[in-house]
């Protein structure tokens, strides 16, 4: 597909959904000729009270949320998590903590922890809010291999969503980790009011990035009573699928993650969605403060689709 304009995202998008589902697979076929899944496993090494007022997120000090908060896990703990994931066949470890952004002595801490984790010869990602150039740097002078900080949703509906943080910001700190040689791990969130038109204005935002993301999470809204999107009426699961496959047509080469609200979805909409080209899910019974298919479940389905689970570092 090009040129990559909104226009033709919306024609690649909006054509009938077989069709749209065909294309995508040929594509990851071509680009995925292994066809595996990459395993990863995410923690939250600390919880709950963001400054951030994010309507979706069950962390954000703003909301009366009932969930587990704890101050920066210790180094020991994280460690621990991550040789249960290594063992449950995790290539890439995540760690997520809920910050505005990172204060300068944990900081210090986290470096830590993704130095024992590269130890432990995983990939290391983490996603920690707002960076400046400084701490970017850091974090890859400590082997960080990928930043998550996602765009959530379209320029258009971003402040419906968010208020205290400016969809400006999040394009300064991905500037900050392109300038610093990490990789990008950049995605949306489905469900959170949006319309097919601001699902379409995400994808071509991220082709304006000044680095394309080589991990491209898809969410699904897992909804926390006490948010203000508690109540919202789910997404149309083929909207799910539409998303998935037009991201894999645009970033062909790109791993594109099903990541939170999986709980929700049946085992075919798992299917459909890898058939779009989604090529990896998290593993572990939580994904930060949300509920996720166990580890058993995960490995049962895939082994049906046969589908590898045990997918290269690569990408």
């Amino acid at each position: 597909m090009s040129p990559v304009t909104k226009e033709n995202i919306t024609k690649t998008y909006q054509q009938p959904l077989l069709d749209l589902l065909y294309q995508a697979h040929s594509i990851y076929q071509k680009n995925f000729p292994k066809k595996d899944m990459q395993i990863s496993s995410l923690l939250s090494i600390k919880s709950g009270n963001c400054p951030e007022d994010c309507r979706y997120c069950a962390q954000s000090g703003h909301y009366k949320v009932d969930i587990k908060k704890h101050p920066l896990l210790k180094l020991e703990t994280v460690i621990a998590a991550a040789k249960v994931a290594k063992e449950n066949g995790a290539t890439r470890f995540c760690m997520g903590a809920a910050w505005r952004s990172p204060p300068d002595k944990t900081f210090q801490e986290v470096l830590t922890m993704i130095k024992e984790v590269k130890k432990l010869g995983l990939e290391a990602c983490v996603t920690l809010g707002k960076l400046t150039t400084k701490q970017a740097k850091e974090l890859k002078n400590a082997g960080l291999d990928f930043y998550n900080h996602n765009l959530d949703t379209s320029p258009e509906f971003y402040e419906k969503v968010i208020t205290t943080r400016t969809y400006q910001e999040r394009l300064e700190t991905l500037n900050h980790i392109e300038t610093a040689g990490l990789k990008t791990c950049c995605g949306a969130i489905l469900g959170l009011g949006e319309c097919v038109d601001d699902r379409i204005s995400f994808l071509h935002a991220l082709t304006q990035l000044k680095q394309m993301p080589e991990s491209i999470p898809i969410n699904v809204l897992e909804k926390f009573p006490g948010t203000p999107l508690g109540n919202n009426e789910p997404i149309d699961s083929f909207e799910i699928v539409r998303t998935i496959a037009a991201a894999r047509i645009i970033f062909p080469r790109a791993r594109i993650r099903l990541s939170a609200g999986r709980r929700s979805m049946s085992d075919e909409l798992h299917a459909l969605c890898f058939m779009a080209g989604a090529n990896s899910i998290f593993i572990g019974q939580e994904l930060l403060v949300g509920s996720n298919p166990s580890v058993s479940h995960d490995k049962q389905l895939l082994q049906k689709l046969g589908i590898d689970a045990h997918a290269s570092s690569n990408g």
